[in-house]
């Protein structure tokens, strides 16, 4: 599915909030495999027993993938990601939370080095199923700007 939202159709305050997704046992053991993080933090539920949240964590690194993928939807091709900043593991995730992202356009600006671009900032919370934000980011994209039409 593809929706072309150029600089000018982001707006500061513009919200969304997804669907929610369950962590599961096998998120933590395949994001394990996939990364390498065999931390007991994450995959011994001994271990955890002894420690303050007296279950096994999940990744920060798998919560923000999820959290990311759960607000991709449309391809925009007058957009493209430049990365995120400010990322922050606020509270744990468990096996059997569920959680959902809420979007939220903070600021946008000129971009200084592409002309005919800006930039937009859009805040990424994770909520778990309290509405707790677990996770926190800033995603910045790399937005076109209207292509000027000549007047007929």
């Amino acid at each position: 599915m593809e929706e072309t939202c150029y600089f000018e159709d982001y707006q500061v305050g513009q919200q969304r909030l997804t669907m929610g997704r369950t962590i599961t046992e096998t998120d933590f053991v395949v994001h394990a495999g996939h990364t390498g993080d065999f931390f007991p933090h994450h995959l011994d539920a001994e271990f955890m027993k002894t420690h303050e949240f007296g279950q096994r964590i999940a990744h920060g690194t798998l919560v923000f993938a999820v959290g990311v993928g759960l607000g991709a939807g449309a391809i925009n091709p007058a957009a493209f990601s430049y990365g995120y900043d400010r990322l922050r593991f606020v509270k744990p995730v468990f096996i059997n939370d569920t959680i959902k992202s809420r979007l939220t356009i903070s600021r946008k600006e000129p971009d200084p080095k592409r002309p005919g671009f800006g930039r937009v900032w859009e805040q990424l919370e994770v909520l778990n199923q309290r509405g707790e934000v677990v996770l926190a980011a800033e995603h910045i994209y790399i937005v076109r700007h209207r292509p000027v039409t000549a007047a007929a």
